[in-house]
């Protein structure tokens, strides 16, 4: 844990210092986004923040190459290889989206090749844990590896719509997502696991040194650069977990034998719902209405929550919550003696629905005040 820890610090530590680099240099060379209809912030803003991510967690990968423990995992592991190769080709297509913009089919096929390249180089699924576990052809598995890069890139960018939403919650799901994996490391002798608790691990840091210059009022965006960089991360981490277990082999909480089976998939969309949820909900309408599913529009699941009256900062914290209350729930399910694991999701959703209701409740009471003064003065 303590070397997990300290690459966590590490890559925090090379992103915090290394965002307001980016920043600097973003404004100087023009990089900046300008205000569109669907956007909600007042004034054009530097982005390419996703440079300063992806430093944070190129230097965290090397600090743990040199590690007792990680030094173990990280040594001629081709899975640790094809993540950093896919994390830089999404990253190039991120730099050329943001300076340049590209059309929505380019970016999809700088996608595809991206997760392509890395679930051939070794980051795939090698089966799924269904009915205990399914082999399928290498094909239909590659396949299923690449759709789960790419939907999770996608989602990610699709929230990244208000200062600090899509760091936060990807930092949640990857705290949600690491409990669980380096939880059940002790039921295997390989380092699987501690491949993708190292993922997670680094994601967290890099997350967490963006967020004080990203969340609101923010002074910097991470761009498609650093949203499909999070998403690859991300799903790299999880397809590292779900694609190698044997669900008979683990021993965690109180879980009945035909939810524990399911539980390896289940995790994983969990610790994504929130992103997930809005990508499918952005599909769904866009689609209805005759409009291509990557048309652009202000209906997105934050926006929804400024509609209700929440604060830019509310209606971020209050994602937060949901997106912790999914994730940290159903790690508290597997971990957890099952009361325990009850009463953190209770918490948490009580916690999650007054978050939701105060906010806009609170703004408009005190408006109803504002025009009770106002009229009492005239």
């Amino acid at each position: 844990m303590r070397e997990y820890l300290f690459v966590l610090l590490v890559a925090a530590a090379v992103t915090y210092v290394l965002t307001p680099v980016v920043r600097t240099l973003a404004v100087r060379r023009g990089w900046v986004t300008a205000v569109r209809d669907r956007d909600v912030h007042a004034v054009p803003m530097p982005r390419l923040g996703g440079l300063a991510i992806f430093a944070g967690f190129v230097v965290a990968l090397l600090v743990a190459s040199h590690l007792p423990f990680l030094h173990t995992v990280t040594q001629d592991n081709s899975d640790l290889q094809a993540v950093l190769l896919g994390a830089t080709l999404v990253v190039a297509l991120g730099i050329a989206d943001d300076i340049w913009g590209l059309e929505a089919w380019t970016k999809f096929a700088g996608q595809l090749l991206a997760a392509g390249v890395m679930a051939f180089q070794g980051v795939q699924m090698l089966s799924l844990p269904v009915f205990g576990v399914t082999y399928l052809p290498t094909t239909a598995l590659v396949a299923i590896t690449v759709l789960v890069v790419v939907t999770t890139m996608n989602a990610v960018n699709f929230v990244d719509g208000l200062d600090g939403l899509a760091a936060g919650i990807t930092c949640i799901a990857a705290i949600g997502f690491f409990a669980y994996a380096y939880s059940i490391s002790k039921d295997y002798a390989t380092n699987v696991f501690s491949v993708a608790s190292l993922i997670a691990a680094v994601l967290i840091g890099c997350c967490l040194g963006f967020l004080p210059f990203n969340f609101n009022p923010a002074k910097i965006f991470m761009g498609d650069t650093g949203a499909m960089l999070l998403g690859l991360l991300l799903s790299a981490a999880t397809i590292s977990l779900t694609g190698n277990i044997d669900p008979a082999a683990l021993s965690a909480g109180d879980l009945p034998p035909e939810l524990l089976y399911l539980f390896p998939l289940l995790m994983p969309i969990a610790v994504l719902v929130v992103p997930l949820l809005d990508l499918v909900l952005a599909i769904v309408r866009r689609t209805r209405a005759g409009r291509l599913p990557w048309q652009p529009d202000a209906q997105h699941l934050h926006h929804q929550m400024l509609a209700l009256g929440h604060s830019h900062a509310g209606a971020v914290l209050s994602l937060y919550l949901w997106a912790a209350l999914v994730a940290f729930g159903m790690a508290a399910l597997a971990l957890l003696p099952l009361h325990w694991a009850v009463v953190v999701i209770v918490a948490l959703f009580l916690v999650a629905v007054a978050m939701t209701i105060s906010g806009p409740v609170s703004r408009r009471l005190s408006a109803v005040r504002q025009s009770a003064e106002s009229d009492t003065s005239n």
